[in-house]
């Protein structure tokens, strides 16, 4: 099983919308041969708070105007340090760069297939590398 065509949309809109908002690191994995639950993982993370609030505020505007879809669930915007959108295709996840580093998200999920992101988010990712 694969990530649904659905599931790779919702992604590279959203990964988009982040590499907008100027998101660090931002990756993507077909996590449906793990779980049940979901089909894909994008996670990003931002220096500060408010870096991440504006982060998930573009991914849920985005996903809204280009995909109709909205969260089902969202957890952890009070404290912005890790903030969680569940469309239940794919699970977003906005993480303080301190927070991403602690748990390594991408460290857990690694033996999963990467989802291919757009051209300008790779890019992207490589110039705030690089900066």
């Amino acid at each position: 099983m694969t990530a649904s065509e659905r599931a790779v949309q919702l992604v590279q809109i959203a990964a988009e919308a982040a590499a907008d908002k100027l998101a660090d690191d931002i990756l993507a994995y077909d996590v449906s041969e793990q779980l049940v639950i979901t089909d894909a993982f994008l996670l990003c993370s931002a220096t500060n708070d408010r870096q991440v609030r504006a982060i998930v505020d573009e991914i849920e505007d985005r996903l809204r105007a280009d995909a109709d879809a909205k969260p089902v669930r969202r957890e952890g915007e009070r404290e912005g340090r890790w903030v969680l959108l569940d469309y239940l295709d794919i699970v977003v996840h906005v993480q303080h760069e301190e927070d991403r580093t602690f748990y390594a998200l991408e460290r857990l999920w690694k033996d999963c297939p990467a989802i291919p992101l757009p051209e300008s988010v790779a890019q992207a990712n490589i110039q705030r590398a690089r900066t």
